[in-house]
């Protein structure tokens, strides 16, 4: 199935199933997307264009901030 197979409207409860797994290099490469709705029903949405691949973004480094109320 594919895009113009998909309903209007997602319910609520539908499930979004990501599948993947590590490339050569460690990254992670997306095999399958389906969706699973409600009632059971199945869509798959196949890979991503030639199973593209992502890193994961690192986490953002807090920093402290100094207060403009120091040394009043």
């Amino acid at each position: 199935m594919g895009a113009a197979s998909l309903p209007k409207h997602i319910p609520d409860g539908t499930h979004y199933i990501i599948e993947g797994r590590p490339d050569k290099a460690g990254k992670m490469r997306i095999v399958s997307r389906q969706l699973i709705l409600p009632n059971g029903k199945q869509i798959d949405l196949g890979a991503t264009s030639q199973g593209a691949s992502f890193e994961r973004p690192r986490p953002a480094v807090r920093t402290k901030r100094k207060s403009s109320r120091a040394a009043r």
